[in-house]
């Protein structure tokens, strides 16, 4: 029986309360985003930590689940581009100097001392979010698993790239990127990236394919596989998927 932990605390980067939930008491950390628009019980909700409950009740995996802020950043329908990349760089603090340090922290202590690296994942906005978040702050991390994601900005600010703009954007900023301590943390990592070839996959699939050339041409080690086109832009597949890549990972 996976053990369920609810929580509810104040954010200062963000001025409000922020909700996650935190799956298992012991194992690698796991740091999951939801689908867009999404909330921080969606993956429980959608069949995931089902698939996940062998890991985690063997005390192999942890799975923390997040809460994101789409309707104040990339779905806002109100505000205007400055102001939406703006909250999300507010975002972008909460998760790495509050939640991060709080996932790696607890992870230490409940493993017996260990200090432990971060898989982070998420399906469809999910993995924008776990890429973005990976190559933007690689010291946290040594795994990616990204299900049917996006890796630019293009959907939601066209081609607009102005200031942070540009830095929440993979398929923008990885090709300028030549620093070699980067690009050494990014091929000590291991790399999943995924999507299938059926319906409401055909952005997702020109965007991992983008993906891999980049991280090709920067000598980056990954592993990117199209599933068939019968793999639909949805959970019955997401969980076969996770389920799949996560023998390969723990």
């Amino acid at each position: 029986m996976v053990t369920v932990q609810y929580r509810k605390e104040y954010s200062p980067a963000l001025g409000r309360d922020m909700e996650y939930k935190v799956y298992g008491d012991r194992g690698k950390p796991m740091l999951v985003f939801p689908t867009s628009l999404g909330r921080f019980y969606q993956y429980e909700d959608s069949g995931m930590i089902d698939e996940l409950a062998e890991w985690i009740d063997a005390g192999k995996l942890q799975v923390w689940t997040c809460d994101t802020l789409d309707e104040e950043t990339f779905f806002s329908p109100h505000w205007n581009m400055q102001d939406r990349i703006g909250r999300h760089e507010q975002y972008n603090a909460y998760i790495v100097h509050e939640l991060i340090p709080r996932i790696l922290e607890e992870s230490r202590y409940n493993n017996g001392g260990d200090d432990q690296k971060i898989l982070i994942s998420g399906c469809s906005m999910g993995a924008y979010y776990s890429g973005n978040f990976f190559f933007r702050h690689p010291q946290f991390f040594d795994s990616l698993l990204a299900l049917s994601g996006v890796y630019s900005v293009n959907h939601f600010f066209g081609g607009y790239r102005d200031g942070a703009i540009y830095y929440n954007s993979p398929l923008d900023y990885l090709p300028d990127l030549n620093d070699d301590q980067i690009l050494a943390q990014y091929r000590r990592s291991r790399i999943i990236i995924c999507c299938g070839q059926g319906a409401w996959e055909d952005e997702m699939r020109e965007e991992t394919a983008r993906l891999r050339e980049v991280l090709y041409n920067k000598v980056v080690p990954a592993r990117v596989d199209f599933w068939g086109y019968d793999a639909d832009h949805d959970w019955v597949w997401w969980r076969k998927q996770i389920k799949y890549y996560m023998n390969e990972l723990l």
